[in-house]
């Protein structure tokens, strides 16, 4: 007996196959396509013995047919790709079990690697391979080292190294400054640029450090450890040098007497220089203005403009700092608004909190609630100081109040001196 079905969507087909000694039945389904040989009885329900009669087929239920299962017990899994990341320490060991000697060019290549990652144990591993090797190392080459040492914030095995090398250049010195500026050890930075002028080829030229970039780093260090005197010292050297048209180090010595008080040096300083920059007018500017010689910071500003010099979000931050403090009612600081308009530099966060801060000491604080909010939701901690401030200085408690609450919603945290201003005000009116 055969039934086949005429499309996928119809009952299976069945054949089946009587033979005296054995009866096989084969279930053909459209999605039978893995040609699975069921073994699971089928029951054929008769309801007449004729051969014509119909018959009802019984399939067997689904929790009986047995599903085609995976043998993943065959099959590795696959693992997942890992990547691994060959540390010195590994190329190292690698060549030592290979009995490969490692030549100079492949060190070098080793320890700008080491630079790269500031990797503090292989940068020590590395010194110590090096010294196993028995190769003559150069002054170059110990140079090399060293930078590698402070790069990986070893300080302690840089200095052990520096003191070990027999001879030493104007590079090895720039490399230990450098290290212990960035680490702020500003006492050892000064202590080593000292040490170092008792050598011939530091007293020929003080710039014979590669690049400026040294004088700078010691000239903040005089700053940090209030050394006046070397400073001074420093700045003599460099116009016997005839090395003022520098503008990076001419920055550096303004910053550095502006910072130690010493304003008449910062200007003749500042008067030696032809075609000042922007940075070097700044400087200038904020050397009056923490100086409190808030006039003069307007005249600058003003002769500032007459050169048509550039001015930038630092060079208003000052400007405005010192409008706050003129006794105009804000008439000056609302010139500098116009000119910050005019630049498109309202945005900026210095300009910006300095704005609100101006307006606020002035009671104007309509203005300062304007310039408050013309940077939308873009404000920092400053801006948010300067708004309670003007709130609390001029009674608005409600609306000190109302800022405290939305300085907190996005996120910043109110001077604990403003706290307590602000519970001053508010008892005094419960009062």
């Amino acid at each position: 007996m055969e039934i086949v079905s005429p499309s996928p969507y119809t009952k299976p087909s069945i054949r089946i196959i009587n033979n005296p000694h054995n009866t096989t039945h084969e279930i053909h389904h459209p999605y039978n396509k893995y040609n699975f040989n069921f073994n699971s009885p089928v029951n054929i329900i008769t309801t007449s013995t004729t051969p014509k009669s119909p018959i009802q087929i019984q399939l067997p239920l689904h929790h009986n047919r047995p599903h085609h299962k995976k043998q993943t017990e065959f099959i590795k899994p696959s693992k997942k790709p890992t990547t691994t990341t060959t540390t010195i320490v590994d190329v190292l060991r690698l060549m030592d079990a290979l009995g490969i000697k490692i030549p100079i060019d492949m060190y070098i290549s080793l320890i700008k690697e080491c630079i790269e990652t500031r990797d503090s144990t292989g940068a020590v591993e590395l010194h110590r391979h090096i010294g196993r090797s028995g190769i003559r190392l150069s002054l170059s080459f110990l140079n090399r080292i060293l930078l590698m040492y402070v790069f990986c914030g070893c300080m302690e095995n840089a200095h052990q190294l520096f003191d070990k090398m027999p001879v030493k250049d104007s590079n090895s010195w720039a490399a230990m400054i450098g290290g212990y500026m960035e680490s702020d050890d500003y006492e050892e930075a000064v202590d080593l640029f000292v040490e170092m002028q008792k050598y011939d080829y530091a007293n020929n030229d003080i710039l014979g450090f590669p690049g400026s970039w040294i004088l700078v780093c010691i000239l903040k260090a005089c700053v940090h450890t209030v050394n006046l005197e070397l400073g001074s010292q420093i700045h003599g050297q460099i116009l016997k040098a005839g090395c003022c048209k520098d503008l990076l180090v001419s920055r550096s010595l303004i910053n550095f007497y502006g910072k130690m008080g010493c304003l008449e040096d910062a200007d003749y300083v500042f008067d030696q220089i032809r075609g000042c920059s922007t940075v070097i007018w700044t400087a200038r500017i904020v050397n009056y203005c923490k100086g409190e010689q808030f006039g003069d910071v307007i005249n600058v500003f003003n002769e500032m403009g007459r050169e048509g010099v550039k001015k930038n979000s630092f060079t208003f931050s000052s400007v405005l700092k010192a409008c706050a403090n003129m006794g105009d009612d804000g008439g000056c600081g609302q010139q500098a608004h116009a000119n910050v308009i005019k630049l498109g530099l309202v945005s900026k966060g210095y300009v910006q909190s300095a704005l609100v801060n101006m307006y606020g000491r002035f009671g104007l604080l309509r203005e300062a609630r304007r310039a408050f909010e013309a940077n939308g939701e873009k404000r920092n901690a400053a801006c948010w100081n300067a708004m309670l401030s003007g709130y609390i200085r001029h009674g608005f408690c409600i609306e000190a109040i109302k800022i405290l609450y939305e300085m907190q919603a996005a996120g910043f945290q109110p001077h604990e001196s403003l706290l307590n201003e602000v519970r001053c005000v508010c008892g005094s009116i419960n009062n």
